[in-house]
C-alpha cells in the first residue's frame, strides 16, 4: 500500500471511531447519549490504537500533521513527503467525519443543540478564551509529543506499541483534555469542521471558523517544542529550533498566565 493511502485510511479510522463515540454520546435518542468524558478520552485512545494496528507498518501512521513536522523538524521523516502526509491525513479526516454524519442520519433532527452537534466535528474551549485555548492546546500538544518520543525510545513486545500510545491519547484526555477538547491535531479539528460546514446537517448552525486557527497552531507549536525537548535532554541535542521554538512556546504561556478576559 502507498504511504499517502495508509495516512488516508489510518486518519479515516481515526476520526469514525474518535468523531462516533461523540456522535453517540451527544446525539438525542442514541444508545450511548450522554456517555460521558471517560468514555469518549478511552474511545479515542482505541481510535488511535486501531489506526496504528491498520497502517503502523506502511507509513509510520502519523495520522496527524503535529507528528509529521515534529519529526520533520528533528530529521527522523524527509521534508519531502511531509506535504504528501499532511494532505492525505486532512482528506481522511474529512471522509471519517462524512462516515459519521452518515451513520448517525436519523438521529441530527432529534437534537437541538448546535453546539453539540458542533462538538463531533470539531473541538471548542470549554470556557471561550482564546489565549488560554491556545496555550492548553500547545502544552497538550508538547506532552504529545514528548510522550511519543520516549515511547520510540523504548523496545516492546510485538504489538504491544499500539496500546502504549493509544493509552498516551486517553491520559492526555483525561489530564488535559478537559478544556478544549484535546484537538492536539490539526487534521482531526479541521477536515471535521470543513465537513460541519460544507454537509446539509439538519441545524447545525455555525462552524465556529473564528476559534479554527487554536486547534491548528497551537497542535504544530506544542508538537514541534516537544520532539525538540526531548531531543535537547535526551539526546543533547541543543540547536538553534530548540531555542527559537522553547522561546515561542513560553511566551504563548506566559501571555495566557497573564491575560485577563473581559466579561
Amino acid at each position: 500500500m502507498n504511504i499517502y493511502v495508509a495516512e488516508f485510511i489510518g486518519t479515516m479510522i481515526l476520526i469514525t471511531f474518535g468523531g462516533g463515540i461523540v456522535a453517540g454520546s451527544n446525539l438525542k435518542n442514541t444508545n450511548a447519549e450522554n456517555a460521558g468524558w471517560l468514555t469518549i478520552c478511552l474511545a479515542w485512545g482505541m481510535a488511535v490504537m486501531f489506526a496504528i494496528y491498520a497502517i503502523g507498518d506502511i507509513s509510520g501512521a502519523h495520522i496527524n500533521p503535529a507528528v509529521t513536522l515534529g519529526f520533520a523538524i528533528v530529521g527522523d521523516f524527509p521534508w519531502s513527503d511531509v506535504a504528501g502526509y499532511i494532505i492525505a491525513q486532512i482528506l481522511g479526516a474529512m471522509t471519517g467525519a462524512t462516515i459519521v454524519w452518515i451513520f448517525y442520519k436519523a438521529h441530527w433532527k432529534k437534537t437541538e443543540s448546535q453546539s453539540a452537534k458542533l462538538g463531533i466535528f470539531c473541538t471548542a474551549g470549554a470556557e471561550r478564551s482564546l489565549p488560554n485555548n491556545f496555550a492548553n492546546e500547545v502544552i497538550a500538544t508538547f506532552f504529545l509529543m514528548f510522550g511519543l518520543s520516549f515511547i520510540g525510545a523504548n523496545n516492546f513486545a510485538d504489538g504491544l506499541n499500539p496500546i502504549v500510545v493509544g493509552a498516551l491519547i486517553s491520559a492526555i484526555g483525561f489530564s488535559l483534555g478537559g478544556t478544549t477538547g484535546f484537538a492536539i491535531n490539526p487534521a482531526r479539528d479541521f477536515g471535521p469542521r470543513l465537513m460541519h460546514a460544507i454537509l446539509p446537517i439538519e441545524g447545525k448552525g455555525t462552524s465556529d471558523w473564528a476559534y479554527s486557527w487554536i486547534p491548528i497552531i497551537g497542535p504544530i507549536i506544542g508538537g514541534i517544542t516537544g520532539t525538540l525537548f526531548y531531543k535537547a535532554l535526551f539526546d543533547g541535542i541543543w540547536g538553534i529550533p530548540f531555542w527559537i521554538f522553547s522561546a515561542i512556546t513560553m511566551a504563548i504561556i506566559v501571555y495566557s498566565v497573564l491575560y485577563k478576559k473581559t466579561e
